[in-house]
C-alpha cells in the first residue's frame, strides 16, 4: 500500500535547488538557468507547455553538450483532459542511404546529421497547447545566449573528454564555437553565443517555420554543401512536424504509467515494471543480493525484447497488443528469471549498449497540465560540427539507424526516422497525474526510471532520497555497470562469481542517468528533484 504521507512528508528541500517545494507549480531541468526560464514563464501566467518550451529552448543554449536546436525532441503532454505523445523524430536527409554512409564514421561531422526537429516540435506544441506569445517563450533563451553563462565543472570535463573528436571534424567548426581557442573552457568562465542569439531572435520574430524555410535553411544548405554534408534546403523545407501518438501504458502497484511509444523506449520501461509488479514488494526487497541479481536479469530481458522486436511507429498502433505490454507474459518471464538466479547463468559476450547523451525536463502547472520532455543531439556535443553563422551543433542521429537489414523499421532510407531510447513518463494515481519524470542516458534510461520508481513506490522513499540511491545497469552482453563504492562488496563478489563483467563507475555516476521529476502532493503543493549526478535544479513559486 502506497504510503503517501511518508513519500511526500519525508521530502527535504535543499538550498542548492536540487530538491524544491512550491505551492503553485514546479519544474525540474538539467540546468539552473533553464529552470529559471520555466519559472519565469509560469510567473507570467504561462501553462506547463509554455514553461516546457521556454526551458527546452534555454537548455539548447546552456546545455549544448546534451541538446540543442540541431537535435530532436519528444514530449508527453497531459492537457487536463487527455494525454498525448508527441513523436518528434528527426528525419534522414534525402541524400542519406546505406551506400553513401556504410563505411564512414557515422558519429562525427557533417555527414552524421539528420533533419533537426526540436524547433518544429516546440513550435508545434506551443501553437497547439501553449498560451503566451511565441516571442515571450523564446526570450529567456535569447537572453542567455547574448549574456552568456558560466561553464560548469561537468561541461568543462566533457569538453576535455571530447577534445580529440572536436579536432577530427572538418573545418573544426564545432570547436570554434564551443571551445576557447581550441581548448576546453575552465569552470566558471563565461560562454556567450551571439550567433545563436541572433538566430533565436529571428525565430522569435518570424516563427519556428522561418528556421526551416527562411534564411537559416539556406545557410545550412550552403554550409553542408561546402563541408560534404547531406542535409539540404529541400529536407528542411519539408519541416519535420511531430506526430501525435497514443502513449504506451501499463501499471505498477496499482498506479497507471504512461510513457513514450515507438520509436521511443516506453515499452521496455513498462515491461520491466510489469515483471517486478508480479513479485510482492516485501519479497522483492527482502534480500539485497537476490534483488540486485533479479534487477540485472530483468534489465537484460527488457533490452532483449526491445531491441529484438522493433516496430515501425506508424504500423505499431495497428497490431494487436504485443507481448512487451502483456502483464501475463511479464509474470511468466519473471517466474523463469527468478527460478534461475540461484544457478550460474551463461553470459553472452556479444553486445554492450550504445552510448549517447540527452536531457530531460518535467513540468506541472497549477491548472492540471503536465509535460514530460526529453530532447537530445545524440552523442555528447552531437556531431561536433556547428552551423556556420548560426551557432548551433548538428546532431549525429545517422548513427542510430540500422545499416544491414533492409526490412528493419529503422533501416536507413530517405526521410526515415532513427531509433530512440527516450522514455518521458507520467504516473497517474486515482486518475490524476501524480508524478512526471524522465532521464537522459541512452539505453540506460528505462533502467534508471525503473529503479527510481521502485524506490518511491515500493520502498516509500521521498523523491530526494530515491534519486540518491545507488544505480546499476546491465547490457545484453552481461556487462554490469554500477556505482561500485556504494553497492557493497558482497553484491560485487556475488555478481562476479555468477560470471558478469563488472564495469565500476564512480559514486553518483554521470553515466547512470539523471532523473528530473516533479510531483503533485495529494494535499496540495508540488515537489521537484533534479538529480545530484548532473547540473540541474528544480523550482517553482
Amino acid at each position: 500500500m502506497l504510503d503517501l504521507d511518508r513519500i511526500e512528508g519525508d521530502f527535504r528541500p535543499s538550498e542548492d535547488g536540487k530538491f524544491a517545494e512550491a505551492g503553485n507549480c514546479m519544474i525540474s531541468t538539467a540546468h539552473p538557468l533553464a529552470t529559471s526560464a520555466g519559472v519565469e514563464i509560469l510567473r507570467q501566467g504561462g501553462n506547463a507547455v509554455d514553461a516546457a518550451c521556454a526551458a527546452a529552448l534555454a537548455l539548447s543554449v546552456c546545455e549544448p553538450q546534451a541538446s540543442g536546436i540541431g537535435g530532436q525532441t519528444m514530449m508527453l503532454i497531459y492537457t487536463g483532459r487527455k494525454i498525448i505523445a508527441l513523436d518528434g523524430s528527426s528525419r534522414a536527409p534525402s541524400l542519406a542511404h546505406v551506400s553513401a554512409l556504410y563505411e564512414e564514421d557515422r558519429s562525427l561531422g557533417y555527414r552524421a546529421t539528420t533533419v533537426p526537429s526540436t524547433l518544429a516540435v516546440l513550435g508545434y506544441a506551443h501553437s497547439r497547447y501553449g498560451s503566451l506569445p511565441w516571442a515571450v517563450i523564446c526570450e529567456p533563451a535569447i537572453r542567455i545566449a547574448y549574456e552568456g553563462y558560466p561553464i560548469t565543472e561537468l561541461q568543462s570535463r566533457l569538453q576535455e573528454k571530447e577534445l580529440e573528436s572536436f579536432h577530427r571534424v572538418e573545418s573544426f567548426s564545432g570547436g570554434r564555437y564551443f571551445l576557447k581557442e581550441g581548448k576546453p573552457y575552465r569552470p566558471g568562465e563565461i560562454f556567450k553565443q551571439p550567433d545563436l542569439g541572433g538566430l533565436l531572435e529571428d525565430v522569435a520574430r518570424n516563427g519556428f517555420t522561418y528556421f526551416y524555410r527562411g534564411r537559416p535553411a539556406r545557410m545550412i544548405d550552403a554550409d553542408m554543401r561546402q563541408n560534404g554534408g547531406l542535409l539540404r534546403y529541400d529536407d528542411l523545407a519539408l519541416i519535420p512536424l511531430p506526430i501525435e501518438r497514443k502513449p504506451v501504458s501499463g501499471s505498477f502497484r496499482g498506479l497507471r504509467i504512461y510513457t513514450m511509444p515507438p520509436p521511443g523506449a516506453g515499452r521496455p520501461l513498462v515491461y520491466a515494471l510489469h515483471m517486478f509488479d508480479a513479485v510482492p514488494p516485501e519479497e522483492l526487497h527482502r534480500d539485497r543480493i537476490a534483488r540486485t541479481h533479479l534487477l540485472v536479469e530483468v534489465i537484460r530481458e527488457a533490452l532483449l525484447e526491445w531491441t529484438g522486436r522493433p516496430y515501425d511507429p506508424n504500423f505499431y498502433p495497428q497490431i494487436p497488443p504485443e507481448r512487451m505490454l502483456s502483464r501475463e507474459y511479464a509474470r511468466k518471464v519473471i517466474r523463469r528469471i527468478a527460478a534461475s538466479i540461484d544457478i550460474h547463468l551463461p553470459i553472452r559476450e556479444t553486445y554492450d549498449e550504445r552510448s549517447g547523451e540527452t536531457t530531460h525536463l518535467s513540468v506541472m502547472d497549477g491548472k492540471g497540465m503536465v509535460v514530460s520532455l526529453t530532447q537530445s543531439i545524440e552523442k555528447v556535443y552531437g556531431s561536433k560540427a556547428a552551423a556556420e553563422g548560426l551557432g548551433f551543433l548538428y546532431n549525429n542521429y545517422l548513427e542510430d539507424f540500422d545499416y544491414r537489414k533492409v526490412d528493419h523499421p529503422y533501416y536507413l532510407r530517405p526521410n526515415s526516422v532513427p531509433w530512440a531510447s527516450v522514455a518521458p513518463t507520467i504516473v497517474f494515481l486515482d486518475d490524476t497525474p501524480w508524478l512526471a519524470l524522465g532521464s537522459p542516458g541512452s539505453e540506460r534510461i528505462f533502467s534508471v526510471l525503473t529503479q527510481f520508481l521502485m524506490n518511491v513506490i515500493d520502498l516509500d522513499m521521498s523523491m530526494d532520497k530515491a534519486v540518491r540511491e545507488p544505480r546499476i545497469h546491465s547490457s545484453l552482453g552481461g556487462k554490469v555497470s554500477l556505482e561500485a563504492d556504494r553497492i557493497g562488496r558482497d553484491v560485487l563478489e556475488y555478481l562476479q562469481r555468477e560470471g558478469y563483467r563488472i564495469d565500476r563507475r564512480e559514486a553518483y555516476s554521470f553515466y547512470l542517468g539523471s532523473v528530473h521529476a516533479v510531483l503533485r502532493k495529494r494535499r496540495g503543493g508540488f515537489q521537484g528533484v533534479a538529480d545530484v549526478r548532473r547540473d540541474g535544479t528544480a523550482g517553482g513559486f
